[in-house]
């Protein structure tokens, strides 16, 4: 193997513990080492993330647990996504236990530098089948929560595609859509992935020209999308209402500190509560919705280069790719949900805005419900920062 994985302890105490790449001397001064992407399995059982030079290493978590996987995908790997869920028979068993039995198949999903999704076996090992049809690097893949094997992958060739991977095709609709690449463009683009239909854009404000949009997620129930976006030599994050277009808050107004600094990763947590930032200045930032300041911040650190992040399923712990082809543990902050953010985290995983608004309820309680409350929260803590 050209590639071996070395387990450090730090004694840092956000900082649990770090992957390191241990490379041959030909490839150690070569391009290509960076971590682009890492995922942890629906289940949490296995961790993934890009190792550079066309390697993804796959290891059994927790990291004392038996099991490690490298697949050699003979291009740089940019995004890399695991497949759906596990049928429920086998997800309520202990995770050590579902691995050994080997009954059901994982997939994991690979996009590579030349247009190519590799499609992996985790457990046999085995290349499964590869998915042409992109003409640029694939840059992300995404499975729907729904449980279904349908694989989203996004491309520079400015295109997004659906494929049905349970005819290893795209035997449903495939969507392909363009979008202008020009230096004026100021839109984030909603897709239905119900009738596979535009749905609209969200414009980025007359005040500001985007000339990168470098990431973005939905809450989990939905009701919120962040976007992380570049104008001169500013970066910042919207927070969106995806029903209405409306933009609920731009958090650069209240946190300027972070404002000069690139932004190449954002990802809110499982329970929804807390939104994650990978900045150029530090390793890592957490950010609790509508609060003062950050919850949690790592030492500045120039040379930290993160490029993205990734939550555990059940929350704790925050994975963190580097260019370096290393990937960071962080411990996230641990939160109680309130009964009052449950309640509406269920309601809004089936309702819209739109319907919620038409509901006979005090104007607090539907400000709250549709998160329009964030904004007020966010001046009162400037104000009384100030």
């Amino acid at each position: 193997e050209s590639h071996r994985v070395g387990l450090h302890h730090t004694s840092d105490p956000a900082l649990l513990l770090e992957l390191k790449t241990r490379r041959p001397p030909s490839l150690v001064e070569r391009a290509g080492r960076e971590t682009w992407s890492v995922d942890f399995s629906p289940d949490g059982a296995w961790f993934a993330w890009s190792m550079g030079h066309g390697i993804v290493w796959v290891v059994a978590w927790p990291l004392d647990s038996e099991g490690d996987k490298s697949f050699s995908c003979g291009h740089p790997v940019w995004g890399l996504a695991f497949g759906p869920r596990p049928p429920k028979s086998n997800a309520t068993a202990c995770p050590a236990k579902a691995r050994s039995e080997g009954k059901n198949s994982l997939l994991l999903a690979t996009g590579l530098e030349n247009g190519v999704i590799k499609i992996w076996n985790v457990l046999t090992g085995s290349a499964v089948f590869d998915l042409h049809g992109h003409e640029g690097v694939v840059r992300d893949l995404v499975f729907p929560q729904n449980g279904t094997l349908t694989l989203i992958s996004s491309s520079r060739d400015k295109t997004l595609r659906i494929w049905d991977l349970a005819h290893k095709a795209s035997t449903k609709p495939t969507l392909i859509f363009q979008i202008k690449n020009s230096p004026s463009s100021k839109m984030v683009c909603l897709w239905s992935l119900r009738s596979y239909t535009f749905i609209r854009n969200l414009t980025g404000g007359a005040h500001k020209t985007v000339y990168l949009l470098s990431s973005c997620d939905f809450s989990p129930d939905g009701a919120i999308l962040a976007t992380a976006a570049f104008s001169g030599s500013s970066w910042w994050i919207d927070l969106w209402d995806p029903y209405t277009a409306e933009k609920l808050a731009t958090l650069a107004d209240y946190f300027e500190d972070y404002g000069q600094n690139q932004i190449s990763a954002i990802q809110f947590s499982p329970n929804g509560l807390h939104l994650t930032l990978v900045t150029d200045d530090r390793a890592l930032r957490i950010w609790e919705l509508g609060e003062k300041g950050m919850v949690m911040e790592t030492k500045r650190d120039r040379d930290s280069n993160g490029l993205c992040c990734k939550y555990h399923p059940q929350g704790g712990v925050v994975a963190t790719g580097t260019r370096d082809g290393h990937v960071r543990f962080w411990r996230a902050p641990s939160a109680v949900p309130s009964l009052c953010h449950l309640c509406r985290s269920i309601l809004r995983h089936s309702i819209s805005t739109h319907q919620i608004e038409a509901l006979p309820l005090p104007k607090r309680i539907l400000e709250y419900l549709t998160y329009k409350n964030i904004p007020e929260r966010l001046k009162e803590c400037s104000l009384t920062r100030k």
